[in-house]
């Protein structure tokens, strides 16, 4: 019987207000599984968790260069610089190097990404906990975009930007030899010449592109997470996550 009254909120948590909910739950004797606050708590446990997850996959070491999915590569418009590299003795290691000191910051800065998160859910109210229960399978993912990009790239832009600021070749950045590439096309691009060509500027700021993949990385990752946990029940390792989110499947 008690199962059966557990359930019976569970599917009430969607088709009633707060105001609704709060009397429904204060109408039933005993103990009163699933309050809102519960839900919220629920909420912010299952995201803490999640992030942390996500953060410690990507800082440990290859945790970004080692996966496929989130490897940070140069944008398409470097392939001018890197083609070129590749033609001289130990050109490609060069590139690659390039790479990896990139993947390796944005492995640093992942280090430090879980206070940014735990403040954001910590600044969630009991509205957004139960917009992210009934929303889409990324809607706590979408939450904490909106909520921490800025402060993110910040974290990350000033780690990339230093990688690509270390010599390279005959004590020429990265940085360098992009901003004299772009800068050499878009000349060509811009003139009467270029534009009667169809010739397009490249105003591609690589510390940003860059930045804006790894933040991609992340948030890929945190997807994961959060996918997992609402619909594996082997991830819910507390307890409260099990009512929250066993719950939320006995509405389906």
């Amino acid at each position: 019987m008690k199962k059966t009254i557990t359930y019976l909120i569970a599917i009430l948590f969607i088709s009633a207000g707060c105001a609704e909910l709060a009397q429904i739950i204060d109408s039933i004797d005993g103990d009163r599984p699933l309050t809102q606050t519960e839900v919220a708590n629920g909420l912010k446990e299952a995201l803490k968790i999640g992030t942390k997850n996500a953060a410690g996959e990507l800082s440990r070491v290859n945790g970004y260069y080692g996966d496929k999915l989130v490897r940070i590569s140069l944008p398409p418009e470097a392939s001018v610089i890197t083609d070129n590299l590749n033609r001289i003795p130990g050109g490609e290691k060069l590139v690659e190097d390039v790479v990896l000191r990139i993947n390796r910051s944005a492995e640093n800065a992942a280090k430090e990404v879980t206070p940014i998160f735990v403040d954001a859910v910590t600044r969630m109210t009991i509205q957004d906990a139960f917009s992210i229960l009934r929303g889409e399978e990324n809607a706590a993912t979408i939450y904490l975009k909106n909520n921490t990009y800025n402060e993110l790239f910040n974290l990350y832009q000033p780690r990339i930007d230093n990688s690509l600021n270390q010599p390279l070749v005959a004590g020429v950045s990265t940085n360098e030899s992009w901003q004299n590439l772009t800068g050499r096309w878009n000349r060509v691009a811009e003139s009467r010449a270029g534009q009667i060509a169809g010739f397009n500027a490249v105003d591609t700021e690589l510390d940003e592109y860059l930045t804006n993949q790894a933040l991609d990385g992340l948030f890929l990752k945190l997807a994961e997470e959060e996918a997992n946990i609402r619909t594996n029940p082997e991830a819910r390792v507390t307890d409260l996550l099990e009512r929250v989110f066993g719950s939320r499947e006995a509405q389906q």
